[in-house]
């Protein structure tokens, strides 16, 4: 999933020099790495000492899924019980930088969710590349990224086909991230729309930390 900003005026000019940092990164979908997997593993393992009692941790997003293409960034989901849990301090001395700005995940066209549904914190390692999701239990963006990645690993057709977006988008807008999310989002909420009736068809539930 990816990051709608939210700002206070103090924080703006920091996020705007974030956000150009961002914008000038080229995007490339790499093949199927199996280094994905290990990296997890030892980010994973950095961050368990800092996880507050009823957290877990899990690996999401592309890089998650076998056979999938992907950027080389992994995706972690920290799961809390309460976001105020997180002392951002000491994920911070692990390795991780804290984009402040980026407060909310996307709500898919249609839904009216309340804020504390979408709110997160997002941190970016410092070393490998890696992106930081805390969410809190139960919430709907928490379950998304969930159900989205077992959906995807339980579908191979439908990940193939989602893969091969990825890569037209990435060829055609290459330093554009606005317009790749803009498009690879609404394909995301498309994708779990049919998550949600397999889900209940399946009798899916969340899986614990891995």
């Amino acid at each position: 999933m990816s990051n709608t900003e939210g700002a206070t005026t103090g924080s703006l000019t920091q996020l705007m020099c974030q956000r150009k940092v961002e914008l000038a990164m080229r995007i490339e979908i790499m093949q199927p790495q199996s280094t994905w997997a290990d990296a997890y593993l030892a980010l994973r393992d950095a961050l368990m000492p800092l996880a507050p009692p009823g957290a877990s941790i899990n690996h999401i997003g592309s890089t998650a899924v076998r056979g999938l293409v992907a950027k080389d960034v992994i995706d972690i989901q920290l799961t809390v019980v309460d976001l105020a849990q997180v002392d951002c301090a000491s994920v911070e001395r692990c390795g991780f930088t804290w984009r402040s700005g980026l407060k909310s995940d996307h709500a898919p066209p249609g839904l009216m969710l309340p804020a504390p549904e979408l709110g997160k914190l997002f941190f970016k390692s410092t070393g490998r590349p890696a992106n930081l999701h805390i969410r809190e239990r139960g919430r709907f963006n928490q379950r998304y990224a969930l159900l989205c990645r077992d959906f995807l690993r339980a579908h191979p057709v439908a990940a193939a086909a989602y893969g091969q977006i990825k890569q037209q988008l990435a060829m055609r807008f290459p330093e554009d991230q606005d317009a790749y999310y803009d498009i690879k989002d609404p394909v995301c909420d498309i994708i779990m729309d049919g998550a949600n009736d397999w889900a209940r068809l399946a009798g899916w539930t969340e899986p614990p930390g891995d």
